[in-house]
């Protein structure tokens, strides 16, 4: 990240979102959120959501705090109605000017905490969301919960604890399986992995991913960790001050993101002064190429910090001041020249912070010669 540029105003830093178009466009979608509004008292909490999501697919709706994630769940699941705009599954309108109660949508939810009622055993949680009228008799009911614990990789002989006595990752994957039994078409996750350690909590992920996946069920994750988003979906949605900033793959909103807004949510960003002549962007860093270039001239422009490597045959030249050991990597903060041989860029002296795995080669004092791998994405300066 970079941290001795001029401090812009707050509304040139963060400009409104804009709404990039979605990859790879289908047409089966699933659910259609169109125009959609929410106000709760004076403050509007959505301001025209517009998204769909495919059949089948899932879609992570990202975003900081009080951002409006949880409240657009909330509208899916029918739990609360929008103020305007409609909301569509299989293009039968569930919300607007019709209605559909929560229990007729099909769709299941699995809240943070789990919610599982804790005064009955894990088999009767799971049976709670069962069909009476399919599963008729002791024994039907006990063998689709059986089926049910061994889909969430829980041993049957789970069926008679109480979620007390549960783990935080397997109370989850409980409350995914009570929210399977009714057999949704759509899932809803608000943040199921908040509260779980970072080693549960990728395990935990990847097996309700894996069970959601294999049963076709269409997803929607709403969280604020952004690495969480990357990994588990096929759809990014990332959403500032109750707008949609951006929509597409998980590869483009992180190496092409809409705004700086937006870069820097979703990561480590490097961000540098830079003058765009054509699609190469001269900056500190020396000439950067960039796809799609959104205009000439005075720029910032962004990279990640993976991208800047440590070479020994390259011009480009900085010096060590710090840096934090993670183990399998160090994150290094690196001054760079205060005025760059090139006259025509701008900037120069920034600190930036990239990536390495050798900590041994990041000691206070140390130059360091670095090269950009990949493009980097021009902003326009207002």
């Amino acid at each position: 990240m970079t941290e001795q540029n001029p401090t812009p105003t707050a509304a040139a830093r963060f400009p409104s979102p804009r709404v990039a178009p979605q990859i790879a466009q289908t047409a089966d979608h699933h659910l259609d959120i169109e125009e959609v509004t929410k106000d709760f008292g004076r403050q509007q909490v959505l301001k025209g959501i517009n998204l769909s999501v495919a059949r089948g697919g899932t879609t992570a709706i990202v975003g900081p705090s009080g951002s409006g994630k949880t409240t657009l769940l909330r509208l899916i699941a029918g739990f609360e109605a929008p103020d305007t705009g409609r909301i569509l599954m299989d293009g039968k309108e569930v919300a607007g000017s019709t209605w559909v109660p929560a229990h007729r949508r099909n769709i299941g939810y699995v809240a943070q905490d789990g919610a599982l009622f804790p005064h009955l055993s894990v088999g009767q949680n799971v049976a709670f969301g069962l069909d009476r009228e399919k599963f008729r008799g002791r024994k039907a009911v006990q063998e689709r919960v059986d089926e049910l614990l061994d889909m969430v990789a829980l041993d049957p002989a789970y069926a008679k604890r109480r979620p007390h006595q549960l783990s935080g990752g397997q109370q989850q994957r409980i409350a995914l399986a009570r929210a399977m039994a009714c057999e949704p078409e759509v899932m809803l996750l608000d943040e199921p992995f908040s509260a779980l350690d970072a080693g549960l909590r990728v395990a935990t992920r990847r097996a309700i991913g894996r069970v959601l996946h294999q049963a076709g069920v269409t997803t929607i994750l709403v969280t604020h960790d952004q690495a969480e988003a990357l990994s588990f979906a096929d759809q990014v949605a990332v959403m500032r001050g109750g707008r949609l900033a951006q929509i597409g793959n998980p590869f483009v909103v992180y190496t092409r993101p809409a705004d700086r807004a937006t870069a820097e949510f979703l990561g480590d960003a490097v961000i540098l002064d830079a003058w765009l002549e054509g699609s190469l962007a001269m900056c500190s860093l020396g000439a950067i190429p960039v796809r799609r270039p959104p205009a000439q001239g005075r720029v910032q422009i962004m990279l990640r910090p993976e991208q800047i490597r440590i070479a020994a045959d390259s011009r480009i030249h900085g010096t060590v001041l710090d840096w934090d050991y993670f183990g399998p990597e160090s994150s290094v903060r690196i001054k760079l020249p205060e005025r760059p041989a090139d006259p025509r860029i701008p900037g120069g002296g920034e600190i930036i912070t990239i990536r390495h795995w050798n900590a041994a080669m990041a000691r206070a004092g140390m130059d360091l010669a670095l090269k950009v791998i990949g493009e980097g994405v021009a902003f326009p300066i207002d």
